[in-house]
């Protein structure tokens, strides 16, 4: 009897050791900017990745083709793709009873702030009720003490700004119905986290930028643009508001931090940023700076023009068109460093 009760407690350490060695994340929004650098940096982590697609008429997998196991066939390897949407509960509850993860970051979203002043509707019950959707399934699947779950939040959220710089604690005061849906969702996941238990964090972050970006978002539309000015493809493009000041930073590190955050023994929301901030002004004017071109500036409000101090030619304009019906305050911003030596 003594050795068959040794034999047991063999089994049952080896069973809670390989238990915590498994490492499954669901990722929705995977073939966004966000979604696809965090695949890369949980696949090179040793992660089985499940994301999250929704069925699209033409191929949206760009960003991730090269994450296949045979990119040129898409045959699956240690990335698993799954039909779903944030708006339907019932592939939700699906797709996590049957992956069972250890981690799930809720990446999928209507993130374009002015595009949600035309689909307010569609972004609340995406940004926001999608996540209560998620969370929900996580708690009709019995997951709620053995998932840690990770929410995108934004610096959105601050909006009209009520304390510089903003940090974890400062009020918030969304300026769009993007951010609306978000402060939504925000306090959702912490209603879950106090109501259950569980491992849920929000990650407010600032912008992040890459090459990855979408092209209607400013940072790529003046890249792509002045990229297009140099090799003669375009003569000018037009802007919205030139003094909106941003942080930006890179997609690739916030993601690290994503990951981060659900490695701490407790769990608890950060604010992740880089602590500068820049006018979209400066932005226009680094950019051609990079192809040997210098922009003046010329006029006021909507009649400001950028021309290029070499050739005299206007590549620049604004279109009234590009601003927000409300535009969340400039602001200078703090980010809780701590986080990055914790682990």
């Amino acid at each position: 009897m003594a050795q068959g009760s040794e034999s047991a407690n063999v089994h049952s350490e080896l069973n809670a050791k390989l238990k915590k060695k498994r490492k499954v994340a669901v990722v929705t929004g995977i073939t966004g900017q966000d979604g696809s650098y965090l695949a890369e940096f949980l696949l090179a982590k040793g992660y089985e990745v499940h994301g999250v697609l929704r069925r699209s008429s033409s191929f949206n997998t760009g960003r991730i083709d090269h994450l296949y196991q045979n990119p040129q066939t898409h045959t699956e390897g240690n990335m698993k793709l799954h039909y779903g949407d944030l708006t339907d509960s019932t592939c939700l509850v699906k797709i996590i009873n049957e992956v069972k993860p250890t981690e799930i970051y809720n990446l999928g979203a209507q993130s374009h702030v002015k595009i949600s002043f035309d689909l307010a509707e569609y972004t609340a019950n995406v940004d926001g009720v999608g996540t209560l959707r998620l969370l929900d399934a996580i708690k009709t699947c019995g997951l709620t003490n053995s998932v840690k779950f990770y929410q995108a939040s934004t610096s959105e959220l601050y909006g009209k700004v009520l304390e510089i710089p903003q940090k974890e604690t400062t009020p918030f005061y969304p300026r769009s119905p993007y951010g609306a849906a978000k402060l939504y969702a925000y306090w959702i996941v912490v209603n879950f986290k106090e109501a259950y238990n569980m491992f849920a964090v929000n990650g407010i972050l600032f912008n992040h930028e890459s090459p990855r970006r979408g092209s209607n978002f400013v940072t790529r539309k003046i890249s792509r643009s002045v990229a297009k000015i140099h090799l003669g493809q375009l003569e000018s493009f037009s802007l919205g508001n030139l003094d909106s000041k941003r942080d930006w930073g890179h997609a690739k590190d916030y993601v690290e931090a994503m990951w981060l955050m659900l490695q701490q023994e407790e769990p608890e929301d950060f604010v992740i940023a880089t602590g500068e901030v820049h006018s979209v002004r400066e932005f226009v004017e680094k950019a051609f700076n990079h192809v040997g071109k210098t922009i003046v500036w010329e006029g006021k409000d909507e009649k400001e023009v950028g021309r290029c101090q070499e050739t005299g030619v206007v590549h620049v304009k604004v279109d009234q068109k590009y601003f927000r019906p409300t535009e969340v305050d400039r602001c200078f911003l703090q980010c809780n460093l701590s986080l990055w030596w914790n682990v």
